[in-house]
């Protein structure tokens, strides 16, 4: 199963309480695609590989070059479509800060940049999850598309999200 959505929505977030309802193992992609000092990493595409292989998994569907072997073995995808100046970016900005701040090391030992490279660093968290807010209702009608058979679940406010995992998702696991 994988969980789309804008950075900072809480994708991650959900994917973890979809793997607790589910038992299936959540891997987060960040974890899998970020190396030491924000290097990608060069075993990323078989890691991901090695990932949908599995029987069952939740992961984040992001990244370009993954989205395509995450859609084709997805049993489901999930879309965080959340109003954005309300929820997301609020989400986005708090978690950074968080981040920053309290120096939370991420993957690979790597840790949220100073918080002055939002105004030169076109690709900051924050300004990506700005800068790339409307591309998920571009991508979704194509995966759509091209991929009849995938059930694509849009929640669009945090108590669908809850109804959808206290209902639809833990129904279907009894």
């Amino acid at each position: 199963m994988a969980v789309a959505g804008v950075s900072g929505v809480g994708k991650t977030t959900l994917s973890r309480r979809i793997s607790a309802l589910t038992g299936a193992p959540h891997v987060e992609i960040d974890a899998l695609f970020h190396g030491p000092d924000w290097t990608p990493r060069s075993e990323f595409l078989d890691d991901v590989r090695a990932l949908v292989e599995e029987d069952a998994w939740v992961t984040e569907w992001q990244y370009s070059d993954a989205r395509p072997l995450l859609t084709a073995r997805a049993d489901l995808l999930a879309w965080l479509d959340l109003p954005f100046t309300t929820v997301t970016l609020p989400r986005v900005v708090a978690r950074t800060l968080r981040r920053r701040l309290g120096r939370e090391p991420l993957w690979n030992g790597n840790i949220e940049p100073p918080l002055h490279t939002f105004f030169t660093d076109p690709e900051h968290i924050v300004r990506w999850s700005i800068s790339t807010r409307g591309n998920y209702r571009e991508r979704l009608p194509v995966v759509a598309a091209e991929r009849p058979g995938l059930p694509i679940v849009r929640l669009r406010s945090t108590r669908e999200v809850e109804r959808w995992l206290s209902g639809p998702l833990a129904a279907s696991m009894r």
